[in-house]
């Protein structure tokens, strides 16, 4: 039986952004040894999309008010892109101390994370 899913983000510099998870988001994290943190991540869905290849993944975090999410990031002086309306919801992405981004949205479709009543 799967128990849960274990997602692994390379960076240029995984201390910092490690770092990050744990003072700027917040997330409850172990240590695995030797400073390294594994964190406990937002309950998570997946989406399989057409693709000319495979072994291709992108990270997306989900939130229920992205101004008031976004607005809360800046205050913490993370940089984010600007909002763009997507057919699914509203788009954004942060950076990452290392240099990478990870995608921020408001989705608008249906979740298995919150059924419709």
């Amino acid at each position: 039986m799967i128990s849960g899913a274990h997602i692994v983000i390379y960076s240029k510099n995984a201390e910092a952004d490690r770092a990050f998870f744990r003072d700027v988001l917040k997330f409850d994290s172990v240590d695995a040894g030797h400073g390294w943190l594994i964190f406990a991540i937002p309950p998570a869905e997946a989406a399989f999309h057409d693709s000319e290849n495979n072994g291709r993944h992108e990270l997306y975090f989900m939130c229920d008010d992205i101004g008031a999410t976004l607005k809360d990031l800046k205050s913490k002086n993370v940089k984010v892109s600007e909002v763009a309306q997507q057919r699914w919801g509203k788009l954004s992405s942060l950076t990452l101390p290392g240099g990478g981004k990870v995608g921020i949205y408001q989705p608008s479709h249906a979740s298995p994370l919150k059924p419709e009543k």
